[in-house]
Order: C-alpha cells, then sequence, then structure tokens
C-alpha cells in the first residue's frame, strides 16, 4: 500500500483527490493539510509515501513547503500539483527538490500512476511540463521575460523609480507599470524585490 499526504488550501479539492486515489487499490491517503507549514509539521508525523503538494497557498507557498520537508526527510517523495505550467513556477518547484511536476488536468489513471512512479523513486512530469525543462537545458540562456521587461527590471536593479524609467526609455510610468505586472506574473513574485532577485537568480539581467 501506498501512503499519500494531500496538500492543497481549498478542501473541497482534496476531497475530490481523496475521492480518486482510494478507488485505487493500492493507494491510501494518509492525512491532508491546508497550508505549507501545517504540511511539513504533519509530514514528520505522518511520514506518507508521497506527497502531492500544491504549489501556490497563502502563507509558507509549495515550494517553500517541500524544501523544509526534504530539509528534515531528504528521501521523501513530494510531487507538486497545480494549475500552473510558467517556466519560473516549474524551475521553482525542480530547484526545491520535487520529485514530479503534475497538472490538475490529469485523469485519475494519470495521477495513480504518476504516483507510483514517484513512490519507487522516479521523477514524474506532465508532458507539458517536460517539454519546458527540454527546452530550458537545450536554451540555457532563454528567457521568460521579453527585452523591454528586461530593460524595466534592469532600471529596477539599479534603484530607478517608475518615473524614472518612464524617461529614459521614452514610455510613459502606465506602461512602465504594465511592464512590471508582467514581469512579476511571469517570475510569479509579487513585488519589485522580489523580481529583481528572481531574475539576478536565473540569470536574466546578465
Amino acid at each position: 500500500m501506498i501512503t499519500i499526504m494531500l496538500v492543497d488550501d481549498h478542501p473541497v479539492v482534496r476531497e475530490g483527490l481523496r475521492g480518486m486515489l482510494e478507488a485505487e487499490p493500492d493507494l491510501s491517503v494518509i492525512g491532508e493539510a491546508g497550508s505549507g507549514d501545517e504540511a511539513v509539521a504533519l509530514s514528520r508525523v505522518k511520514q506518507p509515501d508521497v506527497i502531492l503538494m500544491d504549489l501556490r497557498m497563502p502563507g509558507l507557498d509549495g515550494v517553500g513547503a517541500t524544501r523544509k520537508i526534504l530539509a528534515d526527510r531528504p528521501d521523501q517523495r513530494v510531487v507538486v500539483l497545480t494549475t500552473y505550467e510558467t517556466d519560473a513556477d516549474i524551475l521553482r518547484a525542480v530547484e526545491a527538490g520535487a520529485s514530479g511536476y503534475l497538472l490538475k488536468d490529469a485523469s485519475r489513471t494519470e495521477l495513480a500512476g504518476a504516483i507510483r512512479a514517484a513512490s519507487r523513486g522516479e521523477t514524474v512530469l506532465a508532458p507539458s511540463v517536460a517539454g519546458k525543462l527540454v527546452n530550458r537545458v537545450r536554451n540555457p540562456t532563454a528567457s521568460p521575460l521579453s527585452a523591454r521587461e528586461i530593460e524595466v527590471l534592469r532600471l529596477v536593479a539599479s534603484g530607478s523609480t517608475n518615473a524614472d524609467i518612464g524617461r529614459a526609455l521614452h514610455i510613459s510610468e502606465a506602461t512602465v507599470k504594465t511592464h512590471l505586472l508582467r514581469t512579476f506574473g511571469k517570475l510569479d513574485v509579487s513585488d519589485r524585490t522580489a523580481a529583481v532577485t528572481t531574475a539576478m537568480r536565473l540569470g536574466l539581467l546578465g
């Protein structure tokens, strides 16, 4: 019997997943957590074979929870299950040590098969995610940001205000804000400092 812990901040999602997985004779859900912090604490008690981890949750997110769980128990298998498949999301999860990355539109058969594979120590990736990772390896300099977004972010890194950036690039402050909001979305961050830090870590600012 493969034991599973579900981590998702939406109870209805956890209920649906439990119903799907427990219909399989060799899978058993032994715990549920509604936040990253709860997942870290519960994993120490339950020690499941596989943890299905949502990516975006209030407070400690799925990536942060994965890092903490694996710091405690390096052999723990954590499979991200999310609706998001941006390059930044995938890279963050893989760098945190996730054993797999699946999308919530996966069928019961696909999900169950992925859990079995993860429990054996295999890496499991949704086909679209695998394609993005292969492309990233083949084109390591490929950027999720446009040339203009990188220009704006470089000026942010130098300490420029939106008004300064607008004057330097001959665009309006509103356009600067639009570029920044798109950048935040692509890098999965919520502020200027985090955007610069993430872009530098990914080698996007040169």
